[in-house]
């Protein structure tokens, strides 16, 4: 299966596409109405939109905030312990959910391995009944995706950052794929690059997940500006492994690579007698 994410309503409808995700939210903070013919994605803790607001950034140990300005961050990010905008993700997922009953959580974790240790994390962890911080960090994430679980009464979906190797992502983010796999019906994994012109890292990396999730997952591919040939090719190795292929921000590019690959499926078929 084959299918889109974007921020254009209109080509979540585009007759090549099984699956359509729809942006609700993004990491700009960019907010858009939910819609009823895609699965509304929302970006939980990755939003450009709160640089300044030091009370709602994360903080490692030395005091530095995770924003876009410093190393290793594309996007600024929310400490997941703040309160009120946990509370206010968790009102976009209900109201996403009642236009369409699948949602898409994108974005889940804590930043890096680093994070977060401000004022209030530190006194949430002395007050928890945990004794080691990675324990209770793990809880924060299982708990906030179990809350959005209670919110979507149909398929929930969360994105993984692409890393397969074992403890991995908890290191980084608190995001116990055992954990919250019991509250999720299908993880995406975005394997991005600006071109695919090779691809034996992006079957290494496919391999890595259907070894470590043991079940169906999706691969998201970038489709902006790549070219048509080479995204055949990589979504080919990335459906030799996932459930669905996704491919990012460039529907135009996607539905010709759909088409690219539907006639080459074609050309190998045979209808003569048996």
């Amino acid at each position: 299966m084959y299918g889109v994410v974007t921020r254009n309503e209109e080509e979540t409808a585009w007759s090549e596409f099984d699956r359509a995700f729809y942006e609700v939210k993004d990491v700009t903070g960019r907010a858009a109405e939910p819609i009823a013919g895609a699965v509304n994605m929302v970006s939980c803790f990755g939003d450009n939109a709160v640089e300044g607001e030091d009370e709602l950034l994360a903080f490692d140990d030395e005091g530095t905030a995770a924003t876009r300005n410093e190393p290793y961050f594309d996007w600024t990010y929310v400490c997941p312990t703040h309160e009120r905008y946990r509370d206010g993700l968790l009102d976009i997922i209900a109201d996403a959910a009642e236009v369409n009953g699948d949602v898409r959580l994108d974005d889940v974790g804590f930043p890096r391995e680093e994070y977060c240790y401000c004022d209030r994390c530190e006194r949430l962890f002395a007050e928890s009944d945990f004794e080691e911080w990675s324990a209770w960090r793990t809880n924060v994430i299982t708990e906030f995706v179990a809350d959005a679980r209670e919110r979507v009464p149909g398929d929930l979906y969360l994105t993984l950052y692409p890393d397969p190797y074992p403890g991995h992502l908890e290191a980084r983010s608190g995001l116990d794929v055992d954990a919250v796999g019991e509250f999720v019906d299908e993880f995406v994994v975005p394997i991005y690059d600006m071109a695919y012109s090779t691809t034996y890292w992006l079957e290494i990396l496919a391999k890595g997940f259907r070894d470590e999730l043991g079940g169906p997952f999706s691969i998201e591919l970038y489709a902006v500006d790549v070219d048509i040939d080479d995204l055949s090719k990589a979504a080919e190795v990335a459906g030799e492994y996932a459930e669905t292929v996704l491919f990012g921000y460039d529907a135009s590019n996607a539905r010709a690579t759909v088409r690219r690959l539907d006639a080459d499926a074609r050309e190998g078929q045979s209808f003569g007698p048996e």
